[in-house]
C-alpha cells in the first residue's frame, strides 16, 4: 500500500487575502490572549471553536466532521486545518502561518499540533467548546500536558470592541436596515415568506460584496415569519402566505466575516386589531426605556428587572419570551456568544464603554387570545462614555409598519 502523507501545505497558494481588519488590530488581540497566558503560567491555546479561531486569526472554517485549530504560544500563532479546504485557510489566516492535515490517517489532525506544541505543559481549551471525545483525545496523545480553561477569559476580551469593530459592526447595521426595507418592500398578501426573505437576504449579499469586495460571502440570512409562526424569535421561515391582519415578524441578518448583526420587527399586513395594536404599542414603549438604560455603570439584572417591573404591571411578564438583548461582535446561530454579556436576571455584568448590546423585549401572546402572535423590536447600541450611540436607524412601531399591498399575481 503507497504511504501518504500526513501533512500538505498550501501556503503559497494563490494569494493573500485582504484582511477584514488591519494588522495593528489582530496584532493586539493576540498581545491581550498572550498576557493573559503569561500571567497565569498557560504555555500555549488551542483554540478550536468557529468564534474563536475567527477572532484571533480572521479565518471561519466550515466543520462538515473535521477538527480545526488556531494555537497561540509566545512565539508563533497557527492555523491547523483539513486538506479538503485547500488554501483557503493559509489565504485567509492572519499572519499565513498555517499546517494542513491531510484524511489518510484518523489521528492526522493530533500529528499537526505535534508539529508546532514544542515544550508547552499547560495549554489552554475552551471547556465549553471541546466535547469528550476531543478532550479524551487530547489527554491521550499529549499525556504530560494539562489542559486548563481559556474559554472565559477570552469571551472577555471579546466583549470590549475596538474602534476597528465598532466601525465594521456600524457598516453591517445599515446593512442590516437594507434588508428590513426589502422586507417591507416585499411584503403583500398572498405572498410567501420564504419569498419575503429571499428578496431581503439578496438585497443584503449584493451590499456586503459592493462594501467588503475582498471579503466572502458566507451565511447572511433573512427569517420572515407570519401569523402563529411569528411566536418564536428563531422559527424557520415556511412557504406559508401572508393573509390581511397577520402579524409579521422580519428578522435580517447580515453576516461578514464572522460578525453578525440583527434588525428585528414587528409588522402587520393591510390592519391590525384594537388589541394587537395596544400590545404593539406597549412593547415599543418597553423598547425604548430599556434602550435608555443600557449606559456605563448599569448592571445587566438591574436593566431585566426595570423591564420586567413595565411588564408586570400591565399583566404580561409571563408573555415575555427571552432575555432583554446580548452583547455583539464574532457570533451567528450556530457557533459563539458572550454569555457574559446578557440582559438577564441572571447576568451581574456591568456595561462598559465599548461594549456593543441589543435591546430586543419580546412577549408571546399565545394562539386564540386577543392580540395572538409575537412582537419583538431589536435595535444594537454602542456603549459610550456618556450613554450610547443606536446605530440602527430603521422605524418601528403602528406609525410605519402596518404594510399594505397585495401579490402581483404570477
Amino acid at each position: 500500500m503507497t504511504e501518504r502523507e500526513r501533512l500538505q501545505s498550501f501556503v503559497g497558494n494563490g494569494d493573500k487575502a485582504k484582511g477584514t481588519f488591519s494588522a495593528a488590530e489582530m496584532q493586539r488581540r493576540l498581545t491581550a490572549i498572550r498576557t493573559h497566558m503569561s500571567e497565569n503560567d498557560v504555555d500555549a491555546a488551542l483554540f478550536t471553536s468557529y468564534h474563536n479561531i475567527n477572532y484571533y486569526a480572521d479565518f471561519m472554517y466550515c466543520q462538515f466532521g473535521r477538527r480545526y485549530g488556531f494555537f497561540v504560544d509566545q512565539d508563533k500563532a497557527t492555523s491547523i486545518s483539513a486538506g479538503i479546504d485547500g488554501g483557503q485557510p493559509w489565504r485567509r489566516t492572519f499572519g499565513g502561518a498555517n499546517l494542513t492535515y491531510t484524511d489518510w490517517q484518523k489521528d492526522n489532525y493530533f500529528h499537526a499540533i505535534r508539529q508546532i506544541i514544542g515544550g508547552a505543559k499547560r495549554i489552554g481549551i475552551e471547556f465549553d467548546h471541546v466535547n469528550l471525545d476531543l478532550l479524551a483525545a487530547l489527554k491521550a496523545e499529549f499525556p504530560g500536558i494539562a489542559f486548563v480553561d481559556i474559554a472565559g477569559p477570552a469571551m472577555r476580551l471579546r466583549m470590549i470592541k475596538s474602534a476597528e469593530e465598532i466601525v465594521h459592526i456600524t457598516e453591517m447595521a445599515r446593512i442590516a436596515d437594507l434588508g428590513g426595507a426589502a422586507c417591507v418592500e416585499a411584503t403583500a398578501v398572498g405572498a410567501p415568506e420564504h419569498e419575503v426573505a429571499l428578496h431581503s437576504t439578496a438585497t443584503m449579499v449584493r451590499e456586503i460584496a459592493r462594501s467588503w469586495p475582498d471579503g466572502e460571502l458566507l451565511d447572511t440570512w433573512t427569517w420572515f415569519q407570519s401569523g402563529t409562526n411569528t411566536d418564536g424569535a428563531h422559527n424557520p421561515v415556511t412557504s406559508r402566505k401572508i393573509r390581511a391582519g397577520d402579524i409579521l415578524s422580519l428578522n435580517c441578518f447580515p453576516m461578514v466575516a464572522g460578525y453578525y448583526v440583527a434588525l428585528e420587527r414587528t409588522l402587520f399586513a393591510e390592519h391590525a386589531s384594537e388589541e394587537h395594536i395596544r400590545l404593539w404599542e406597549f412593547n415599543c414603549q418597553v423598547h425604548d426605556r430599556g434602550k435608555e438604560l443600557l449606559v456605563p455603570g448599569a448592571k445587566c439584572s438591574d436593566i431585566a428587572a426595570e423591564l420586567n417591573e413595565m411588564y408586570a404591571a400591565r399583566n404580561l411578564l409571563q408573555y415575555r419570551s427571552f432575555g432583554y438583548g446580548h452583547s455583539f461582535g464574532v457570533l451567528s446561530h450556530y457557533y459563539g456568544r458572550e454569555a457574559g454579556l446578557e440582559l438577564r436576571e441572571d447576568c451581574e455584568t456591568v456595561l462598559e464603554p465599548g461594549m456593543v448590546v441589543s435591546m430586543e423585549p419580546m412577549i408571546t401572546i399565545p394562539d386564540g387570545q386577543p392580540g395572538a402572535g409575537g412582537y419583538r423590536e431589536h435595535d444594537i447600541l454602542v456603549i459610550e462614555d456618556e450613554g450610547n450611540t443606536n446605530i440602527t436607524g430603521f422605524p418601528y412601531g403602528p406609525e410605519h409598519l402596518i404594510v399594505k399591498g397585495r401579490a402581483k399575481a404570477a
